[in-house]
């Protein structure tokens, strides 16, 4: 891949992505390509499991919105780059998985690709953003500091405490 190549087809894989149309995506992926997105529980193969991931974030988020902010970093002789984008979008349906109600509150989060192609396509890309703070703007997850991130890490602690005095139990 050249480095002209790369800086043609960033622009149209953020495109794709806001058109909201899982074709457009899928077209720039290679038919076994490996994705790992922090907002998804487990890697996907594929584009059948991939579409799944499209389609249930634009039905929970159906505004979401990507821009460029850097790069693409480019690894000289290698088929590979990386960019910094920033995302944004309002929580207006259900997010399953996990099953979370939808809040009506927007989201803003920087995050970063990592993507290596083959022929003219993505075959492994990785999506690194902090789903934590996401978490929090959509109401998902207690602010910082607040009364209920206490009482929510207080039940963690009691949580846990249990399980260790379980595993401490004789067996019989």
């Amino acid at each position: 891949m050249s480095i002209e190549w790369i800086r043609e087809f960033v622009p149209r894989w953020l495109a794709a992505w806001n058109s909201r149309n899982a074709d457009r995506v899928l077209e720039l992926l290679t038919d076994d390509v490996e994705v790992r997105d922090d907002s998804w529980p487990e890697a996907m193969h594929g584009h059948a499991e991939v579409r799944a991931f499209l389609e249930a974030l634009w039905h929970a988020v159906p505004d979401m919105t990507f821009e460029l902010l850097d790069g693409p970093y480019i690894v000289p002789g290698e088929p590979r780059a990386s960019f910094h984008w920033r995302g944004s979008g309002t929580f207006t349906g259900r997010m399953d998985p996990p099953g979370f109600a939808p809040t009506g509150r927007r989201w803003e989060v920087d995050g970063v690709d990592f993507q290596v192609y083959r022929g003219g396509r993505i075959a492994k890309l990785r999506v690194i953003f902090d789903l934590m703070t996401v978490s929090r703007q959509l109401g998902v997850m207690p602010a910082a500091g607040s009364t209920a991130e206490r009482a929510m890490a207080a039940a963690q602690r009691g949580v846990v405490h249990a399980q260790q005095i379980y595993r401490r139990r004789p067996r019989m």
